[in-house]
């Protein structure tokens, strides 16, 4: 109805029903509602919002966000029904086909001071054959002797550049028939320009004589789109988050949980260059970045890897150590000379896999750490790429030597095994793992990572030791620390909402995003 002003009284006549049209107003006017006690704000983060958040993180901002997220997968492993975030409070996820190729995922989750679902599609991309292994490089792919860093970063959907105070590095490139290096020299610390290889020398690259392995992996976006939810245990909603770079950052931070106790992480090998690859070495370098010496990136993409170590470069802190320490770079795709040598080279030397890719075949045959010169060395194998029965980016044999029994007689030094492979829960691996599926992994051959990661306030940790190590607690903590430890994640809903609260605690504090009162 069309509401003119009010007219104050006047000479013209009034008629014995004129009626006030405050009155009226008043009465034809539904009451104002009035907010809620103790109502929240709603909190909304758009994908850049995040992603700044995330970027200005301190080392203790991270150390506490550890810690968060290590004391809701322990409840969730260990907790009683009393608990929010206990297992049996913890629904199982949804997927549903929406398109070809196309799966929506929906991810319900508690804890104690919040109630979280996460909806997001990925886009599967065709697997890679051996057919396109062997055919020759398409012309726009950039050869060594063409490649530029220079250009500017296309890492992620939002400005990877955006106004963060980043400062930047000018560092050296040298190049290999192989690989791409580059170290960063203190001097380059306060340089104002971006990062970009100052030297080059020409390769010729060559196919590999064999078509195996990381070429099976589907290196296409595959980033979720989608938003996680959060509402108070009442119901109210309080934010609302883009959740694209949300969930690759939550996955790094679970598997940081058990980088943080291994004994030495100098060398750093990373199947794949995309988002979770990006986030799972950003955190490395920002936890232990001071000891880590070389990060070794096996991709099929070498320009989107050459953007990846830009874009680490070029958004790193002022205050973080890893780029005075001299940390070397290195791309490694199966079209260069000596493929396979380097292949193995890089992933016996390693002292952390990182694997991050929705590959359908593994990433490298499992003889590289099953036998021989594989076996001495422990290191850490985090597989976090594949999410679906079909997915595999670890052979099986990698996962059924993990869970070996020892043998009783040794003539070579061995790394400690462990007896079991870690998980982030226990229903999900069985359900959802290919590698899990396709090893034939048993429940009493699997520990969920909550059962690990806070040893100290185990009321069970010898019942938890014997499935690993007869010694006790002691030898379960050598093994974490210096064994081989494979961990097999498929992601959980508990994660998201433990990392999306403690995100809108730091954007509130740092006035990042929109704040809609009231909602």
């Amino acid at each position: 109805m069309a509401i003119s002003k009010r007219v104050p009284p006047s000479s013209e006549s009034k008629s014995p029903d004129h009626v006030n049209p405050s009155v009226v107003l008043s009465s034809l006017s539904p009451p104002q509602e009035r907010p809620r006690p103790n109502m929240p704000p709603l909190t909304v983060l758009t994908d850049r919002d995040v992603r700044k958040v995330l970027l200005d993180l301190t080392e203790d901002e991270i150390k506490g966000m550890q810690n968060e997220m290590a004391e809701a997968l322990h409840t969730y492993s260990t907790g009683t029904q009393e608990q929010s975030a206990c297992h049996s409070n913890q629904p199982l996820r949804t997927m549903l086909a929406t398109g070809p190729d196309r799966t929506t995922i929906v991810m319900p989750a508690r804890t104690g001071t919040s109630v979280g679902v996460k909806m997001v599609t990925l886009a599967e991309s065709k697997p890679c054959t051996a057919a396109d292994a062997k055919s020759p490089r398409s012309p726009s792919t950039p050869s060594m002797d063409t490649l530029s860093l220079s250009s500017s970063p296309s890492f992620s959907s939002t400005d990877s550049t955006s106004s963060t105070g980043r400062g930047s590095f000018d560092s050296g490139v040298k190049s290999s028939a192989s690989s791409l290096s580059n170290t960063t020299s203190p001097s380059s610390t306060s340089s104002s320009k971006p990062f970009s290889p100052t030297t080059a020398r020409t390769a010729t690259p060559t196919q590999s004589s064999t078509t195996s392995l990381p070429l099976s992996a589907i290196e296409a976006t595959t980033s979720p789109s989608g938003s996680l939810t959060l509402l108070t245990p009442s119901g109210t909603p309080y934010a609302l988050l883009n959740a694209t770079t949300l969930t690759a950052f939550r996955t790094a931070l679970a598997t940081s949980l058990l980088l943080r106790k291994r004994t030495h992480a100098r060398n750093l090998t990373v199947f794949g260059a995309g988002a979770q690859a990006y986030w799972h070495i950003r955190l490395a370098l920002q936890l232990r970045g001071p000891e880590i010496k070389h990060v070794n990136i096996i991709t099929r993409s070498f320009s989107r890897a050459s953007e990846l170590i830009k874009t680490l470069h070029n958004e790193a802190a002022e205050h973080h150590e890893w780029r005075r320490s001299g940390v070397k770079f290195a791309i490694l795709t199966a079209e260069y000379q000596d493929y396979e040598r380097l292949l193995r080279d890089q992933v016996r030397g390693a002292d952390v896999i990182f694997c991050c890719t929705p590959a359908t075949e593994p990433l490298f045959p499992p003889e590289m750490l099953v036998s021989g010169e594989g076996k001495k060395k422990g290191r850490l194998v985090a597989a976090i790429g594949s999410y679906k029965p079909h997915m595999i980016e670890l052979h099986p044999d990698v996962l059924r030597h993990a869970v070996a029994p020892p043998h009783g007689h040794h003539h070579h030094k061995h790394a400690q095994q462990g007896g079991v492979v870690v998980v982030d829960t226990l229903e999900g691996a069985r359900k959802e793992s290919g590698e899990v599926r396709q090893a034939g992994l048993k429940g009493e051959e699997m520990v969920e990572v909550g059962e690990l990661v806070m040893l100290r306030k185990m009321a069970d940790a010898e019942k938890v030791a014997g499935k690993v190590d007869k010694e006790g607690d002691g030898g379960l903590l050598r093994w974490l620390q210096d064994g081989n430890v494979v961990y097999k994640s498929v992601g959980i809903g508990l994660m998201d909402v433990v990392v999306g609260a403690e995100m809108v605690k730091l954007a509130n504090r740092r006035g990042v995003g929109t704040v809609v009162p009231h909602f």
